[in-house]
């Protein structure tokens, strides 16, 4: 680096880099969490599982860390994932 500017716009980087890899490794661990949950039939622990991985989600999106229509998409399959269990746990 060259100019200070470079130096500060390289610090800024690697601080926002660090910032976005934390959340989406979160994401990732919860929607595992929301998986094995599902796999186990246990279905108090997948809904809350399940909505902490939209909180999570949603507030990736909105902070430009996964496009919005990557975090619909995502929602979309947990929530199909749920419903599915539901479905078979009530027949």
């Amino acid at each position: 680096m060259s100019t200070k500017s470079a130096e500060k716009r390289e610090r800024q980087n690697e601080k926002r880099r660090m910032r976005n890899r934390a959340a989406k490794s979160a994401i990732r661990t919860s929607v595992k969490k929301f998986k094995a949950a599902i796999e186990a039939g246990d279905k108090a622990t997948a809904e809350t599982t399940m909505q902490r991985s939209f909180k999570l989600i949603d507030t990736a999106a909105n902070k430009g860390i996964l496009h919005r229509n990557t975090a619909s998409r995502t929602k979309s399959r947990l929530h199909a994932h749920f419903n599915k269990m539901n479905a078979a746990s009530a027949q």
